[in-house]
């Protein structure tokens, strides 16, 4: 179970690591933004490239940032068990939960957006609008952060049976709050 929960310390050390390219994403997209309008209502300068970027920053923003969401345990859930239950009954239910629904959506869904970045690569796909940005780039993100997710998932995945294997109410009652 060591060697099993340093994957989960390494797979949690690599979300933060894309968590930390999405928190600076925020911060260049705003900026950007900030810049567009500038240049638009002072010089009457503009790009469909500028609108276009950001739309593809909110999508790495979004997907790297998801597997991070995820180790926090801040992630949105249908709380109609899960709110009320014990600290024990919240690690059954994850346990049941993500090989159950996390891991098979996730996989589907990285393996279709694998082909639909392929695509979009070889065929050099780009905007239409004059100006306009590759889209492989940010096609590339969907699989990046599915799999990303996937990753997070079977660190959780082992930090909750090693939580319930240790029979230590302290290490279960820390599944109750965010995780860091």
């Amino acid at each position: 179970m060591d060697g099993l929960l340093r994957f989960a310390g390494i797979v949690d050390r690599i979300s933060r690591f894309f968590a930390w390219i999405a928190t600076w994403l925020v911060l260049l997209s705003c900026l950007i933004s900030a810049g567009n309008a500038a240049s638009r209502y002072l010089f009457s300068l503009s790009s469909n490239a500028w609108l276009e970027i950001q739309w593809q920053m909110f999508a790495g923003i979004f997907l790297l940032g998801a597997a991070h969401v995820l180790k926090m345990n801040e992630h949105v859930r249908v709380d109609l068990f899960y709110g009320s239950a014990s600290p024990r009954r919240k690690l059954w239910i994850d346990i049941i939960g993500i090989p159950l629904f996390l891991f098979p959506s996730m996989a589907v869904l990285a393996w279709f957006s694998w082909s639909f970045f392929v695509t979009s690569f070889v065929s050099g796909e780009r905007s239409a609008n004059a100006g306009g940005l590759l889209f492989w780039p940010v096609k590339l993100l969907l699989p990046v952060g599915l799999g990303l997710l996937l990753l997070q998932g079977a660190a959780e995945f082992i930090k909750r049976i090693a939580a319930l294997r240790a029979h230590d109410e302290t290490l279960v009652a820390e599944y109750e709050r965010p995780l860091q």
